[in-house]
């Protein structure tokens, strides 16, 4: 990617990848799969962008003018990481195709460090943007007083990734990604012990964000699915920095596994971690198939490991639509008065006998 935005640092059927001319062109076909619910169908017209003025332009809908607009979105993690990278090219193909229209974003990366991105909330707050794109990680509580500064500025809202029912209901704003986070870990649970065979008595060691408000709820889904079944299940930390160096748990996986060399199964938190599943079997002596290793999220090296075998599941939610969509629903409210949209991204499962569906989008940075 050339000519990226101005970017803020801190301490997925998807689009396939084409030409400018092409995502301008097709921007009303966009319009029309948001407001349909992602529903593709053909536009009647659409207004080349080569006809647009980018300020205070006309748009497709003859004599309609669209108001410039500045988003801020906060992409959660680092710019690099295998998570957040998928989210960033979703924001930025959603931020091209608008910019014709007025629109310009703000990127904020984060290193998914939940109490360096509030302090980042109220610096956008401050900055006062026509919308703010948010990954809450903390929770309703921490953020119910900075949702209701951001409305009374004015600023429209949009919550990415981790839902916040309380604040949505009382401060409003759009939702994109997967609506019960539990749900989804339950799942991911439930399906491992069907396809992999696991038994009562079987022991399970899951990863999560345990004691971080809003950061552990697939994780304790997956794990309560298994103590439901009669597994012992050992719950370990891993922390944010995990995400940009995996092997940071590596020595409490080698301790786990000698020390308890009848595991099963282990999950990971995120694909950052579950990527590196491989590396984490070899180095503890463990041939693919001996040790289970399940977890949430695609990438490049996720995909590496089932092909070796190394990797059994994994609970794919689509993170390009994480940013493609925030965008797009703001957009869609400054410009049109339409009211926030809830969009489940999904929470479907990838396993060995579906991966190579996914493969090329995976390459291609979209899954």
């Amino acid at each position: 990617m050339k000519n990226f935005p101005k970017v803020i640092t801190g301490n997925e059927c998807l689009p396939k990848k084409g030409g400018g001319n092409m995502k301008r062109n097709y921007f009303s076909f966009f319009i029309g799969l948001v407001i349909a619910g992602l529903l593709f169908y053909s536009c009647t017209k659409v207004t080349p962008a080569a006809e647009i003025s980018t300020t205070n332009s006309s748009g497709p809908s003859s004599g309609f003018k669209f108001a410039d607009m500045k988003i801020r979105y906060f992409v959660g993690g680092d710019a690099g990481d295998a998570f957040a990278s998928i989210v960033y090219r979703g924001a930025l193909d959603a931020a091209e195709m608008l910019k014709p229209y007025g629109v310009s974003v703000e990127y904020v990366f984060s290193g998914w460090d939940a109490d360096l991105m509030l302090s980042q909330l109220r610096d956008a707050i401050a900055s006062r943007p026509d919308a703010i794109c948010f990954v809450a990680l903390q929770g309703d509580e921490a953020i119910m007083p900075l949702a209701e500064e951001a409305k009374n500025a004015g600023i429209i809202l949009e919550w990415v990734n981790v839902n916040l029912p309380i604040v949505r209901e009382k401060i409003g704003g759009g939702y994109v990604g997967v609506k019960d986070l539990g749900a989804q870990g339950a799942t991911l649970g439930n399906k491992a012990i069907t396809d992999l065979g696991l038994k009562s008595g079987d022991r399970a060691v899951v990863f999560g964000a345990w004691g971080q408000p809003g950061r552990f709820f697939r994780e304790e889904g997956t794990a309560s699915a298994f103590e439901d079944h009669g597994m012992i299940v050992e719950r370990i930390i891993a922390g944010p920095e995990t995400a940009s160096d995996p092997l940071l748990i590596l020595p409490v996986i080698s301790g786990q596994i000698q020390n308890h060399p009848e595991t099963k199964v282990i999950v990971y938190s995120g694909g950052q971690l579950l990527a590196a599943a491989g590396t984490f079997m070899e180095a503890c002596g463990k041939k693919p198939g001996e040790v289970y290793n399940i977890g949430f999220d695609t990438n490049a090296a996720v995909l590496d490991a089932f092909e070796k075998g190394y990797v059994q599941i994994t609970s794919d939610q689509q993170p390009y639509l994480h940013g493609f969509m925030p965008i797009m629903n703001a957009f869609l409210t400054k410009n049109f008065g339409l009211s926030d949209l809830e969009i489940e991204t999904g929470a479907g499962a990838i396993d060995i006998d579906n991966y190579n569906l996914v493969v090329e989008l995976v390459k291609k940075g979209y899954r």
